[in-house]
């Protein structure tokens, strides 16, 4: 556990520090990251021991208070900002209060101004969902060795900008393995295999929830059956729900045993008294 102060310069402790993950590069330690959307994975997250979080803006003060030592990556979308000074201003307002990188997938220019700042900024190579319309859509990347040049290139790109850390999506193996020894960022896999610094898996993708999409990605492994559960609830849910309106069109409920009762003789005294009104 670290004593530091935080980028509000609020005193804090942590388990890991920005120096940390960038000392963890050949030490043989792999860590694990996932992003837990509410309190409620927030302390699955924690009870599991996962090393490093990121979580969005909204849940930054709920997560910290919870979480006061985990590190915590957080950032913005794409389309969130429409200028570089409203990024900043939303970085400076999140480091500020607790968050310990700042995660963009916008262009150099921004990063280097975020990193010029002293803020730890993350970004994503590979597949980039916001981005799969210049792909052609959602694929894999790196399986050639053209393309892995590419994307080495763009490695060294966000090097140079001042980038501490990126997200190492859907690229193959192989690639992060060859390169991982020669970058200075912390390398965090998403489906590029086992070659990176950190491993990142969604919540969701880990517990076996319910996804949007049809057919899970590639790198999604469920080692939980947790949709299992939300469709016993449901059932539950709806099963319940339908006896209560059975019951009630019946003219059965409320139940006698759920009803409250005037003292004894008042009901009387009550009727009395209406009819005297």
């Amino acid at each position: 556990m670290k004593r530091m102060y935080d980028f509000g310069r609020a005193p804090a402790k942590r388990d890991y520090t920005v120096k940390d993950l960038k000392d963890l590069k050949g030490s043989g330690t792999v860590l694990s990251m996932s992003n837990p959307a509410n309190e409620a994975e927030l302390r699955a997250c924690l009870e599991a021991e996962i090393d490093l979080l990121t979580v969005w803006a909204e849940q930054l003060d709920e997560c910290r208070r919870v979480a006061p030592t985990q590190f915590m990556g957080i950032g913005s979308t794409w389309a969130q900002f429409g200028t570089t000074d409203e990024i900043l201003s939303h970085a400076v307002e999140l480091m500020g209060r607790g968050a310990d990188m700042y995660y963009t997938i916008r262009s150099y220019e921004v990063i280097e101004r975020l990193a010029n700042e002293g803020i730890p900024v993350q970004s994503h190579i590979g597949l980039i969902p916001t981005f799969s319309h210049h792909a052609g859509g959602l694929r894999a990347y790196g399986r050639t060795a053209d393309e892995a040049m590419e994307i080495w290139k763009t490695m060294r790109r966000l090097e140079d900008a001042g980038c501490f850390a990126v997200e190492v999506e859907c690229i193959a193996e192989e690639f992060l393995t060859a390169v991982n020894d020669k970058t200075s960022l912390v390398t965090c896999s998403l489906g590029s295999g086992r070659g990176g610094d950190v491993v990142f898996s969604f919540v969701a993708d880990a517990c076996g929830e319910p996804s949007e999409e049809a057919r899970p990605p590639k790198h999604a492994y469920a080692w939980g059956d947790v949709g299992r559960l939300h469709k016993q609830i449901h059932e539950e849910r709806v099963a319940a729900m339908s006896q209560f309106h059975a019951e009630t069109r019946a003219g059965n409920f409320p139940y006698d045993s759920t009803n409250i009762s005037m003292l004894e003789g008042e009901h009387d005294k009550f009727l009395e008294a209406l009819d005297n009104v």
